[in-house]
């Protein structure tokens, strides 16, 4: 199952999410993920609502390190964060293509989601600024983190602001993946962010092999949504994926056991996929591809 993602190579197609406030599920919170990552020599996407400093999860992995990023509102500050975690260490960003407003999000207004007490958006948050400590659900804490007037021109400067790979995030259309290498973009990441943003937007399974048939080999393709076994994996790369991503096995992991759990649930992925590939009669993920 090796790949070999942006120059890097990685033992199995499987990255970590990035999941908003990792501390929210064990006290350990990003650098737990990062240190099961780290051993088990997977790359993570470090989420920019991080309650951890994109710093400290750099130094927690030696594996590959990515970073999500929102356009914000002031795209100078954007840009600095962007250099700040190129020269921290970070291998590649992840831009949220999704997310131009937050979608109705009924259970976070239902538990009255704000950041709690004690944690902070450490990588966001700038003096005399929102913390998102008041508000209710993601959109009345969260708004001002992202920007409604997100167009492909921001991806083009995100590309041009770092000398690391920019992956947009949140495609579920062959035109868009089209636009987002048209725009400088060397990945796609096929995603409808857990189906939490847009009630009705299509499975990323039932649309995966057309992106991938559009990104035409132009660069990487990772796609998340609903990747809970092994076989999940073997079915993804057979349509098209050069790795899939996972984000809620990896927090169902770290608030059962903090670092161990995150360690054990991608074990329980990498084995059931090298179980599923043997069994499927493939040996490499190039023979996978022959699969669909």
């Amino acid at each position: 199952g090796r790949t070999a993602l942006f120059g890097r190579t990685v033992p199995c197609p499987l990255i970590a999410a990035p999941t908003a406030m990792q501390r929210m599920a064990h006290p350990d919170g990003e650098c737990a993920t990062a240190r099961a990552c780290s051993a088990a020599g997977l790359p993570m996407c470090l989420s920019s609502l991080s309650t951890t400093a994109l710093e400290e999860v750099r130094a927690a992995t030696t594996a590959p390190l990515w970073m999500q990023v929102y356009i914000a509102q002031d795209r100078g500050f954007t840009r600095s964060l962007v250099q700040r975690a190129e020269a921290a260490g970070i291998e590649a960003f992840a831009v949220t293509a999704d997310t131009p407003v937050w979608g109705v999000r009924e259970r976070d207004m239902r538990n009255g989601f704000r950041v709690p007490d004690g944690m902070r958006i450490v990588n966001l948050e700038r003096p005399g600024g929102p913390t998102g400590h008041s508000g209710v659900g993601i959109g009345g804490a969260l708004s001002w983190t992202i920007d409604a007037t997100l167009t492909w021109r921001d991806v083009e400067q995100l590309a041009s602001w770092t000398s690391r790979p920019v992956v947009v995030k949140g495609l579920c259309r062959p035109d868009d993946v089209r636009a987002a290498f048209d725009a400088g973009a060397r990945g796609v990441w096929i995603s409808n962010h857990g189906g939490r943003q847009l009630d009705g937007a299509p499975a990323t399974a039932d649309v995966i092999a057309a992106c991938a048939s559009a990104a035409g080999g132009r660069g990487t393709v990772v796609v998340d949504g609903g990747i809970r076994r092994g076989t999940d994996i073997l079915r993804a790369v057979a349509l098209g994926a050069d790795a899939v991503a996972v984000g809620r096995p990896i927090l169902w992991g770290l608030g059962a056991g903090g670092e161990a759990g995150v360690a054990r649930a991608l074990e329980m992925l990498r084995g059931e996929f090298e179980l599923a590939m043997a069994l499927a009669g493939v040996r490499s993920t190039d023979e996978i591809r022959t699969l669909g």
